[in-house]
């Protein structure tokens, strides 16, 4: 994660949190707290442009997904590396995404935010970028690792004059280290090149690095790319462990929704590491040691857990050159530990109740299976029907018509999707209404979808919502990049983005009943409770 982003998180601290601004920047927040798990393809430089939904039937679409199948190109290198190539010569540009198959979820229980951490000093450089003079940084960067566990026995101990003397001597070798870096070395590189959009994220399923160079640039991405995650070094460690922890302070400590969200995975689910946050627990990150994130990275960062998406003005077969000269050179490693914590069907309702300073917020989850499950896709259908903008069922009734909330929305796919996870709704109450009454108007339109049928006009809108959702990632080169990765790593093949327009058509109002009667149920429900301090 950039510098440029960690200023993102201070628009939702507690001082900013009034009941319009809230309104308007849940879903963003959210994305934060859970890391950024999905990116909108809007968010994302369009480069072509495909046919609208509304302007074309689902049987036309078709072809003009057979012809992007067909500039699909997908090869793995003998170490396990997995690349997919979109040919576009629209335009002389090429986005790039590289994705690690590991998140907050494959974290080991008290190394919480070490994903995230990763993440953050991936862009420091190796031992040829970002430093002045790498023999003799390295001895430096020891050194602070030893005083800074130094450190941590004589605080624990309360060994206040040997603290100060350890304080003072790790600022004199930071100090020391600090001169023989290069700052921000990789991004200059990059921008000079012509490169925009460097940056990345991690969820709870994955860790995405990403930016976009001009065609004639692709060895150059190839040979940066390859040494960042070849030869990493995790220099600057401690300044950035303050700057997570500051993130933190921001997103969850000084947050309520923040807070909220995090009490409220941790109550919908008991078990998979699904409850506990991207970020980390404080105790935790203050407690991680570099040794802890190469040892991580060591593990997960093995090249059959990386794979990479080129979208954009390329040749295949200069990729698939390039690929085996500089991705070659990493060495084959064993297949990382799988998550293997399962959670058990919830038996009864759960709820989670604060009260902080803030205005009353309401929370509403229930469990659903991992995007590789069949009925997906009818699961995403229920929470348009529900939610998708201000023809939705809950804006309708709950803000247009009732005025119980000022916003009232929800999506599929909470934290994440790899692993079953939540369906979540929310609501911002209304001023003059409460949390309970709020409930109760989710739970009406909730339960019309388990007693009567989705009328074909409404089931027929959200559809070519959910077509225009797909042709909107399919128009941007890195939304496809994206798209095609997620889907490729989470269901076994990136064809199956492709089969979301069949899936989308077959789903019927009888689809949508039968899932919502399964899933509707109180023995599956967590509520959330955001109240004001009296």
């Amino acid at each position: 994660m950039l510098q440029t982003r960690r200023s993102r998180p201070s628009l939702f601290s507690a001082a900013w949190l009034s009941p319009a601004s809230i309104a308007r920047t849940i879903v963003l927040l959210l994305l934060l707290l859970v890391g950024w798990s999905t990116v909108p393809a809007a968010a994302w430089a369009r480069t072509e442009t495909a046919p609208t939904a509304q302007q074309t039937p689902a049987q036309s679409i078709q072809p003009y997904l057979d012809r992007v199948i067909q500039q699909i190109t997908e090869f793995r290198l003998s170490n396990g590396m997995k690349f997919i190539v979109l040919e576009r010569h629209q335009a002389p540009v090429i986005s790039f995404l590289t994705y690690a198959d590991v998140g907050g979820a494959d974290e080991p229980d008290g190394k919480t935010g070490v994903a995230h951490f990763l993440e953050h000093l991936a862009f420091k450089g190796t031992t040829r970028i970002g430093t002045v003079d790498y023999k003799a940084e390295a001895p430096l960067l020891d050194k602070l690792d030893r005083l800074a566990a130094q450190i941590q026995t004589a605080t624990a101990q309360g060994q206040k004059a040997k603290l100060d003397t350890l304080k003072a001597e790790f600022a004199k070798v930071e100090a020391a280290a600090a001169k023989l870096v290069k700052q921000n070395e990789l991004g200059r590189i990059v921008e000079q090149a012509g490169g925009v959009g460097l940056n990345a994220n991690t969820s709870t399923d994955a860790t995405r690095y990403f930016y976009s160079f001009p065609s004639n640039k692709l060895e150059l991405w190839m040979s940066l790319e390859s040494e960042r995650f070849l030869e990493p070094v995790f220099r600057e460690f401690h300044k950035e462990q303050d700057v997570i922890l500051e993130e933190r302070r921001l997103r969850t400590d000084n947050s309520p929704i923040g807070q909220m969200i995090e009490a409220f995975s941790d109550v919908a689910f008991k078990v998979h590491p699904y409850r506990r946050p991207v970020i980390g627990y404080n105790q935790d990150i203050q407690g991680l040691t570099r040794k802890d994130v190469q040892a991580f990275y060591d593990t997960h960062y093995a090249p059959n857990n990386l794979s990479i998406a080129i979208v954009g003005d390329v040749n295949p077969a200069e990729v698939k050159r390039l690929a085996q000269l500089y991705f070659g050179r990493f060495k084959a490693k064993p297949a990382p530990p799988e998550v293997v914590a399962a959670e058990p069907a919830q038996t009864e309702l759960r709820e989670v109740t604060l009260k902080l300073e803030t205005q009353p917020w309401y929370l509403e989850g229930y469990h659903r299976p991992a995007l590789k499950h069949p009925d997906d896709v009818i699961y995403d259908m229920i929470a348009s029907i529900l939610s998708e903008g201000r023809t939705s069922r809950l804006y309708r009734s709950l803000v247009e018509k009732q005025q119980l909330a000022l916003n009232a929305a929800g999506f599929s796919g909470f934290p994440g999707n790899k692993f079953p996870n939540l369906m979540l709704f929310y609501a911002l109450t209304a001023p003059g209404h409460t949390v309970n009454e709020v409930a109760a108007a989710l739970r009406v339109e909730i339960d019309r979808l388990k007693t009567e049928l989705v009328s074909v006009t409404e089931l027929d809108r959200v559809k070519t919502q959910a077509r225009a959702g797909l042709l909107r990632s399919l128009d941007s080169d890195m939304g496809m990049a994206q798209a095609l990765l997620e889907y490729d790593v989470k269901t076994g093949s990136w064809r199956n983005l492709f089969k979301q327009i069949d899936e989308i058509a077959a789903v019927t109002p009888q689809a949508v009943q039968r899932i919502a009667q399964a899933t509707f149920v109180p023995q599956n429900r967590t509520i959330g409770k955001l109240l004001p301090k009296a």
